[in-house]
Parts: C-alpha cells; sequence; structure tokens
C-alpha cells in the first residue's frame, strides 16, 4: 500500500502527498481519477444500483451451481439462468456480447478450460469440475461472479487447483483498502499460486464494472507494475484463473472464445464484485443469506 510520504507512483520522484495525492476532498478525487485512469468512482446512487445488480447476480449463480450435478447438460444450466434473469427483469450480460457474438447466457468451463466455455448438450459426468460464469443487467447496473463446482469425487490435481483458486481470490480480497495498488493484488495471487504448485493465466485478467460489463481498471492476477491506488468507489471484479501446469492459453478458433490450457491439465477460477469502501471493501457477490 501506498502512504502520503512515499515517492509517487507516477514517477515524478515527489513524494506522493506533494504529487498526485488528492487535495480537495472526494470530488476532486473522482474527477481525477476519470481524467488519470478513466476510472469511475461510483456516486451513491450507482453503488446501490450495482449492489442489487451483484445479490441478483450471486442468487441466479447459486441456483445454477445447485443445478450442476452428474447427467446434467450445461445447456440445461443455460435454460435455467436465462428464465431467472427474465423472472427477475434482467438481462444476461453475456448473450450477444463481442465478436463474434456469445450466443449463451453463460460461459461454463470444464476441466481444462481455463474461460469462456459455451454451454452444450454434453452431459455432465463424475469426475468432472466447472466454473460457472454469470453477469447479469438489472436496471443498467452490471454484476458479475463466477464459481467452481465438482462432479462427484474429483482427482486430487483438481482439488488442488479449484482450492488453489478459491485461496488465491480470498487472500487477495482481504487486504482491500483505499491507498493498495493494483499491483498488490496480483502479487498476492500469484505468490499464493506459487505456494500450491501452479501457475496463473496472465492473458485475462479482472476488470472494472458496475456501469458496463467491463470498465477500467485492468486487475491482472500475476505479478505485474499497475501502481494505481484503490480509491472509494471503485467497483471491480477479482478473478484468478489458475491451472495445475503451465499458465498459457489457447482459443479455439472454431468458436472464437473457449480458452484451454495449453498443455489439457485442469483449471479453476472463482470471481467476486467488489466495492472499494473509505475504511476498506465490501464484497458485493456475497450472499449474506446462505438460504436465499
Amino acid at each position: 500500500m501506498i502512504s502520503r510520504n512515499d515517492p509517487c507512483w507516477c514517477g515524478s520522484g515527489q513524494k506522493w502527498k506533494k504529487c498526485c495525492y488528492p487535495k480537495e476532498g472526494p470530488q476532486n478525487l473522482t474527477s481525477q481519477y476519470k481524467k488519470q485512469y478513466g476510472i469511475i468512482l461510483k456516486t451513491e446512487k450507482q453503488i446501490e444500483g450495482i449492489r442489487n445488480a451483484c445479490k441478483l447476480t450471486a442468487a441466479i449463480l447459486r441456483e445454477a451451481c445447485n443445478l450442476a450435478k452428474e447427467g446434467v447438460t450445461t445447456n440445461e444450466l443455460d435454460r435455467l439462468v436465462r428464465k431467472l434473469h427474465k423472472d427477475a427483469g434482467a438481462v444476461p450480460a453475456p448473450l450477444g456480447y463481442g465478436t463474434p457474438p456469445y450466443t449463451k447466457a453463460i460461459c461454463t468451463s470444464l476441466n481444462e478450460v481455463i474461460c469462456h466455455g459455451i454451454p452444450d448438450d454434453k452431459p455432465l459426468k463424475s469426475g468432472d469440475f466447472l466454473n460457472i460464469d454469470v453477469s447479469a443487467i438489472l436496471h443498467g447496473y452490471y454484476g458479475d461472479c463466477s464459481a467452481m463446482v465438482a462432479i462427484g469425487k474429483i482427482d486430487p490435481e483438481k482439488q488442488n487447483v479449484m482450492d488453489t483458486s478459491y485461496e488465491c481470490l480470498m487472500r487477495s480480497i482481504a487486504i482491500l483498502k483505499p491507498g493498495v495498488l493494483i499491483h498488490e493484488i496480483g502479487d498476492i495471487i500469484e505468490d499464493c499460486a506459487k505456494e500450491h504448485h501452479c501457475s496463473v493465466v496472465n492473458q485475462f485478467v479482472g476488470h472494472g464494472v458496475g456501469i458496463a460489463f467491463h470498465e477500467a481498471p485492468q486487475v491482472p492476477h500475476h505479478h505485474n507494475d499497475i501502481a494505481i491506488p484503490l480509491a472509494p468507489g471503485m467497483t471491480f471484479t477479482i478473478e484468478p484463473m489458475i491451472n495445475a501446469g503451465k499458465r498459457g492459453a489457447v482459443i479455439d478458433p472454431t468458436d472464437g472464445w473457449t480458452a484451454r490450457t495449453i498443455d489439457n491439465r485442469p483449471s479453476a477460477q472463482w470471481e467476486h464484485t467488489i466495492l472499494i469502501t473509505p475504511s476498506g471493501h465490501e464484497i458485493l457477490t456475497l450472499l449474506k443469506d446462505p438460504q436465499k
């Protein structure tokens, strides 16, 4: 974390308090972050809308995870998620997104698939594990989260990478508060992954979210040098993609989306949307009541 008397992150040679440290309160900070980084520090009204979208997103994700069992297809998960969005007056953010346009409401990434796996009619089988990634738009605001599901008993390598990804996520969230530098998130994650003999995918990153599906800043999960201090009102995802083997990914040329490990060893990912508060952080996609 950067302090007022540390050298400024911009490289000027001055102390942070004499250089880029905000000097005139919240409105100055909002305009400074928008101008310097393209980062939107959200208003209270925006935060409330994002919080509601995140709560819905997490609830939909939980229902999808509960349905994911041996014999169920990922297309069945997709149909459930579409229905839950419709019932809530929401829209799945991935549907029609990107180039080529994504054709499903969720991403379902099995075994060696790192991310952006496309639901299909192949039944899940015992020994599989998968990441289910849900992103919802509710009243113009976005929520984004994902979780892993093990189908029956999984092998020790899959269990290790699944547990490691979750530990990486929660360790990195634990340090979040104003003044922490973005690269500290990646430092925590990569060090944690190495402790468990895993690697961190560096081709995909976390990102700002809330007013749009993808906003500034990018949040790498590996060692990097992004020295932007976190500030109250920032909303972004952390979503470490952890591989059992090599860190690289290869994109399926037939669909333009599915990213697989280069060595076909398993990959796991967990994701939350986070709000930076004046005193710390809030996990917006963490359901407080486990029964709802």
